[in-house]
């Protein structure tokens, strides 16, 4: 191959990957987040349009793991001494479990934040990643301001709700 159509396929091979890993990649912060629709354990259906105004911590968890069962303590806590000021918190649970048996777990650890089955539709939509716990903020204007993959406590639950109040 002559030297100018080897960089020519260079060239065409490296957008074509760039393409590629544009597609796959997670939403971005600082984009608008997807409207959803989801019915929380207690059989109330919520949507993005009943947080407007508030700062959402939307946190993909299981049951089974121990950084997801670790970091709930942290989220009572935040969500009690916070709510009053904005800050809202969806558990999406990834448990492949009946609604009736998460919902026995979560009145076990006294969770006081609203807390669903993680729908298909929703992990499209937001792409929290491969990973568990992964916690998703979007702000008062409904914009992804923040990821997270890994467990998040309380003061850095606590820093970014004021950063995006």
């Amino acid at each position: 191959m002559a030297k100018p159509a080897k960089m020519a396929a260079l060239a065409l091979a490296a957008v074509m990957a760039l393409a590629g890993a544009a597609a796959c990649a997670p939403q971005k912060q600082d984009s608008a987040a997807p409207d959803f629709k989801i019915q929380d354990l207690q059989g109330r259906t919520l949507s993005l349009a009943d947080y407007k105004g508030k700062v959402l911590f939307i946190n993909f968890w299981a049951t089974w793991c121990p950084p997801c069962r670790k970091e709930i303590p942290d989220f009572i806590a935040a969500y009690g001494e916070l709510r009053e000021r904005g800050l809202e918190i969806l558990g999406l649970s990834v448990d492949d479990m009946s609604g009736a048996a998460l919902l026995d777990w979560v009145k076990a650890r006294n969770i006081n934040y609203p807390v669903g089955l993680a729908a298909p539709e929703i992990v499209a939509a937001y792409e929290p990643g491969d990973f568990i716990p992964a916690t998703i903020v979007v702000d008062r204007k409904g914009v992804i301001r923040f990821r997270q993959a890994g467990a998040m406590d309380k003061d850095t639950l606590i820093k970014l709700f004021e950063k995006f109040k």
